[in-house]
């Protein structure tokens, strides 16, 4: 992990789940997924040698956003992905952020909360959005939008103190 990201990612690993509910919210919004080059516990660039085809999730390790922002636009211009829609920390002063995401994304939602990750009982101490990319030309203004679902809201349930998500 580099250096600079250790105050923004307190954990010692990048091998975090996407949480449930934004999954399935994201589905419903750009289509079910094809393809994941970043499930749980995958070796880092394992899946960076490979085609991306179809509708294309992505949730890269944060620590190295670059490499898949590129093979994942790569991908785009051979025509392999259709779509992709990567979940990301909104890094607007790096590099990256202007050579891909100002440079090529078609539209930007930001998420109005915080996550939880895996089984991480709190919240990331970073805010997340998500990117997508459905063509590969230079863009002058990419729309900006703020997500539109919530999370899921927890009742508690008489017996006991339990919780349930509704």
């Amino acid at each position: 992990m580099k250096e600079s990201l250790k105050a923004q990612l307190s954990s010692k690993t990048d091998n975090w789940t996407t949480p449930k509910f934004l999954y399935e919210q994201m589905e419903n919004e750009f289509g079910k997924f094809d393809f994941d080059p970043c499930p749980l516990n995958s070796i880092d660039n394992a899946l960076l040698g490979k085609d991306w085809n179809g509708n294309v999730f992505c949730n890269p390790p944060y620590s190295n956003v670059e490499q898949f922002f590129n093979k994942g636009l790569l991908e785009l211009k051979k025509g392999n992905a259709k779509k992709l829609v990567f979940l990301i920390i909104p890094r607007t002063s790096t590099a990256y952020w202007k050579k891909y995401v100002m440079g090529f994304a078609s539209k930007i939602y930001f998420i109005p909360y915080r996550l939880k990750f895996g089984e991480s009982k709190s919240a990331a101490p970073f805010p997340s959005v998500i990117i997508i990319f459905e063509e590969l030309n230079k863009k002058d203004f990419v729309p900006c939008y703020v997500w539109k679902y919530l999370r899921p809201k927890k009742k508690k349930n008489i017996s006991k103190g339990q919780t349930k998500l509704t």
